[in-house]
C-alpha cells in the first residue's frame, strides 16, 4: 500500500504537458523549469538584444564613416542586413520544429552568432580591414579612399555570419522559456504569462542599453570597444545558458507546421482536375481519437478556399500524406492563406521602420548635438521611439482599454485590426511630420550658406526626436497587434508560422526599403536632375522622400482597410471531448 502511494506520488510530481530532457525521460516538476530555468533564458535574451542593437542601430554611421560608402548604399547596406536578420528565424524555427529541437538549434546557432561578433569585434580592431581613418597622420585622399573588395567581403561575411546566429536563436529562446511551465498546472500557467512579461522586459532593456550607452561608447571610445564588450556579454550569457542545461524541459519533436501546409498545397496540385464532392463528410479526416490527446484540435470543413479540399479527396490506393491530407490540416492551411492579404499590407510599414535606423540617423549627424559639454551619439535617438512606446504600453493597457471596453464590450477594448488601422494612421501622421521638419532644416542650412556635406546646420538635434517619438507610439498600435494578429488568427498546431508570419512582414519591408530607396534616387537623378537622396543631406531633398513615403502609407492604408473590412476572424475551435 506504502509503494503504491510513493508511485502516485511520484507520478503526480511528473509534468503533464509531454515535457523530457535531453535523454527523452519524463521530467519532474520540483526539479525542472519554471523559474529557476528561465533566468538563464532571460538573461541571453537581454545579452542577445544588446549585441543586436548595439550593432545595427549605428550601422549605417560606419559604414559611411569608416568604409566610406554613400548614403544611398550604406542604408541599403542597413535594410537589407536587418531583413535578412528578420528571415532567417523562419529558417530557424522549421529547423528546430523538424530535425534538431529548439535546444541544438539555440545552441548551435548561439555559438555561431559568437563567431560572427568575434570575428565582426577583430574586422573593426584590425587597421589593415578597414580603409585608414582620417587623422594627423593620414592624407585627405588616404582617408577618404574606399574600402577595398576584401574588406567589405570581411566585413559583410562577418555581419551575415551572425543573421545566421540570430535565425536559430530568436525564434527557439522565447518558444523554450515557455516551455518551462507546464499549462496543466494552474501555477504555472500563470507563471507562463509573467514569463512574457519580463521576456518583453529584458527586450527592451537590452535595446535602452545598446541605444545609449554602446552607441555613445562606438561614437567616443571606437568601434572595437563598442564591439567587444556585447561579444563578451554574449560569452558569458551563453555559457550561463549551458550550465542551466540539467533544470531545461524541453517539449518533443513534431511535424513542422511549414512541412503540413507544403503537403496541402503539394496534394492539392497533384490533384487538380479532381471533383470535389459536394458532402464534405465524404472528405478524408482523422478519427475522434486522433484529436483526444491534449492540444489536438479539430477543425470542421468551411466553404471557403474551396479548391484546397482537394487535397482531402479520398483516392483509390495507398497515398501517403503528400498526396491525402485531413479536412483539419486543410482547413488550417486555409486560415493560414486567408492572413495574407493582410500580412501584405504590412510590407509599407515596415519599410517606413527601417528609416529609423538609416536616414533618420544620418539626418542626425547634421544637426547640432552638443549638451554642454557631451556630444549626443545620433544614433541614441532611437531610445526616445524605446521609451515612447514602452509609456504608450502602460497607457493603453491600463486606461485605454478598461475606457473603451465599456463601451465596444470586447476583451481587447478594440479589435487587432482596429488596433493596427491606429498605427497605421500615426505613421502617416509621423511621415507628414518627418517632412516638414526636413523642410525646416533644408531652410535654416541654406539662410546660413551651408551647402557642404560637413557643415553643421544650426539646430538642436532635439527637433528629430517628435518623429522617433511618434513611431514608438505607433509601434504600441501596430506592432504589438500585428504580433498578436498573426499569432492568434494562427490555428492550433500552427502558431509557429503565424509567428512566421510576423519576421516576414519585417524582414520584407525591410528588404522594400532598400528597393524603394534605389528607385527613387535613380529616378530623381534622371534628366540632369540632382537627385533627393545624395551624400550630401544638406543639398538632398529627404522632405520630398519623406512625402513620397506619406503618400505610400495612404495608399497602404486605403487597400488594409479594404482588405481588413473582409476579413473574417477565425471562430475559437473546441477541444475534442476526450474519451473515457
Amino acid at each position: 500500500m506504502g509503494s503504491m502511494e510513493y508511485e502516485k506520488g511520484v507520478e503526480q510530481n511528473f509534468t503533464e504537458d509531454g515535457t523530457i530532457d535531453l535523454k527523452g525521460r519524463r521530467v519532474l516538476r520540483s526539479t525542472t523549469g519554471r523559474w529557476r530555468a528561465c533566468y538563464y533564458m532571460l538573461g541571453f535574451e537581454v545579452c542577445e538584444r544588446l549585441a543586436y542593437y548595439g550593432l545595427s542601430t549605428n550601422l549605417v554611421l560606419y559604414l559611411t564613416r569608416e568604409l566610406h560608402q554613400g548614403t544611398v548604399k550604406a542604408s541599403n547596406n542597413v535594410t537589407n542586413w536587418v531583413g535578412t536578420a528578420w528571415m532567417t528565424p523562419i529558417l530557424g524555427a522549421f529547423i528546430a520544429d523538424e530535425f534538431l529541437g529548439r535546444y541544438w538549434t539555440f545552441m548551435i546557432a548561439s555559438l555561431i552568432y559568437l563567431v560572427g561578433m568575434c570575428f565582426l569585434t577583430l574586422v573593426v580592431s584590425i587597421p589593415s580591414l578597414k580603409p585608414p581613418t582620417c587623422g594627423k597622420d593620414v592624407s585627405y585622399l588616404d582617408c577618404h579612399k574606399m574600402a577595398s573588395s576584401f574588406q567589405i567581403g570581411i566585413f559583410y561575411c562577418a555581419l551575415y555570419i551572425i543573421t545566421i546566429g540570430t535565425g536559430g536563436t530568436k525564434p527557439n529562446i522565447s518558444t523554450m522559456g515557455a516551455d518551462q511551465f507546464d499549462d496543466f498546472e494552474p501555477k504555472e500557467r500563470a507563471h507562463k504569462l509573467s514569463f512574457f512579461n519580463w521576456y518583453v522586459f529584458c527586450i527592451f532593456f537590452g535595446t535602452i542599453f545598446a541605444n545609449t550607452v554602446l552607441v555613445y561608447l562606438q561614437d567616443t571610445s571606437g568601434w572595437e570597444i563598442g564591439y567587444g564588450i556585447p561579444t563578451l556579454m554574449l560569452l558569458i550569457s551563453i555559457i550561463a545558458f549551458v550550465f542551466g542545461t540539467p533544470v531545461y524541459r524541453h517539449k518533443p519533436r513534431g511535424e513542422s507546421p511549414f512541412t503540413r501546409m507544403a503537403k496541402v498545397i503539394i496534394a492539392t496540385s497533384r490533384k487538380w482536375n479532381t471533383s470535389v464532392p459536394v458532402d464534405p463528410k465524404e472528405l478524408y479526416e482523422l478519427t475522434l481519437d486522433k484529436y483526444s490527446s491534449p492540444g489536438k484540435y479539430r477543425i470542421d470543413h468551411s466553404s471557403s478556399l474551396r479548391f484546397l479540399d482537394k487535397a482531402a479527396v479520398k483516392v483509390d490506393g495507398p497515398a501517403s500524406g503528400w498526396d491525402l491530407c485531413p479536412v483539419t490540416h486543410v482547413e488550417q492551411t486555409k486560415q493560414m492563406i486567408k492572413m495574407i492579404p493582410i500580412l501584405c499590407a504590412t510590407f509599407i510599414p515596415s519599410a517606413l521602420m527601417a528609416q529609423t535606423q538609416t536616414l533618420f540617423i544620418k539626418q542626425g549627424t547634421t544637426l547640432n548635438r552638443h549638451l554642454g559639454d557631451f556630444e549626443i551619439p545620433p544614433a541614441s535617438l532611437s531610445v526616445f521611439m524605446t521609451i515612447s512606446m514602452l509609456i504608450s504600453l502602460v497607457v493603453y493597457d491600463r486606461f485605454f482599454v478598461p475606457f473603451v471596453r465599456k463601451y465596444t464590450k470586447n476583451p481587447r477594448g478594440i479589435t487587432l485590426l482596429q488596433r493596427m488601422t491606429v498605427g497605421l494612421i500615426i505613421h502617416i501622421v509621423t511621415m507628414i511630420i518627418a517632412s516638414l521638419v526636413e523642410r525646416h532644416r533644408l531652410s535654416v542650412a541654406k539662410d546660413h550658406g551651408i551647402f557642404i556635406m560637413k557643415q553643421i546646420v544650426p539646430l538642436k538635434i532635439y527637433i528629430l526626436i517628435p518623429q522617433f517619438a511618434l513611431l514608438g507610439v505607433s509601434d504600441c498600435f501596430l506592432e504589438v497587434a500585428k504580433l498578436e494578429f498573426f499569432y492568434d488568427q494562427a490555428p492550433e498546431g500552427m502558431k509557429s508560422l503565424g509567428m512566421a508570419y510576423f519576421t516576414t512582414s519585417q524582414g520584407f519591408g525591410y528588404f522594400l526599403s532598400s528597393f524603394i530607396l534605389s528607385i527613387v534616387a535613380d529616378v530623381t537623378k534622371r534628366h540632369g536632375h540632382e537627385g533627393w537622396i545624395l551624400d550630401n543631406l544638406n543639398v538632398s531633398r529627404l522632405d520630398y522622400y519623406y512625402a513620397f513615403y506619406t503618400v505610400l502609407s495612404f495608399v497602404n492604408f486605403l487597400f488594409f482597410l479594404f482588405v481588413a473590412k473582409n476579413f473574417k476572424y477565425n471562430v475559437e475551435v473546441t477541444e475534442v471531448e476526450q474519451e473515457s
